[in-house]
């Protein structure tokens, strides 16, 4: 028994150790976060399924414990924030939707958002993240990620700060409403991840968006 632990908090350290010293250059936050818990988790669960005699189920549970950076749950709150936030967007021209890794996200185009070259928050863009802040003040154990994007027009020198300040700009607001800023994580992409062409004025008015993904992981 005392060789079987030996190896099982062997192996965790050398996952954990792992976890922090992966090469993630490139990565943004997000998926930096992801991307450790993720491979820290499997690899920690592998090892004490190893250790309990290939039970399969508690090594899953204690990987899971393991890495959870980077994990969300789709709870019943969670569901109710979607749905009040489409009942908020309705008719806005935003999206909104429930991720592959269980966030909710916010698609919220140009005309909703931020006028060409600005980052102050447009009147009715107001009122739906006042419903977002609202749910956020109502959930524990959220994070909320903000991306924004411009269109190709003008240079890096421009659009890179511009995205950076409408993250932020959107950032500021939720903490206004009362949202706690440590939860909240900006970043600004530029035009380096278009969803249409920017040869059209309609493409780039795509592409001129911001994203808010929320997330709300198991209480500790």
């Amino acid at each position: 028994m005392r060789k079987t632990m030996t190896i099982t908090a062997t192996a965790l350290v050398a996952a954990l150790t792992i976890g922090g010293c992966a090469d993630t250059g490139g990565m943004t936050d997000t998926q930096r976060r992801t991307a450790i818990g993720t491979g820290v988790g499997a690899i920690a669960g592998a090892a004490i399924a190893s250790a309990t005699g290939g039970k399969a189920g508690v090594g899953a549970v204690a990987g899971a414990a393991v890495g959870g950076i980077g994990t969300y749950i789709w709870s019943a709150n969670m569901e109710k924030r979607k749905r009040e936030m489409e009942a908020a967007t309705q008719g806005t021209g935003i999206g909104v939707s429930q991720t592959a890794d269980n966030r909710l996200k916010l698609d919220i185009p140009s005309d909703v958002s931020f006028d060409t070259g600005r980052y102050d928050i447009k009147s009715n863009f107001a009122p739906v993240l006042n419903r977002f802040a609202e749910g956020l003040r109502n959930t524990k154990n959220y994070t909320v990620d903000i991306i924004g994007h411009t269109d190709s027009t003008g240079s890096d020198a421009i659009n890179n700060p511009l995205s950076v300040n409408r993250a932020n700009a959107t950032r500021n607001y939720l903490i206004n409403r009362g949202a706690d800023g440590t939860r909240i994580y900006t970043e600004g992409r530029g035009s380096r991840e278009p969803i249409a062409t920017n040869a059209t004025a309609q493409g780039r008015a795509q592409n001129r968006r911001v994203e808010i993904y929320m997330g709300e992981v198991a209480a500790q």
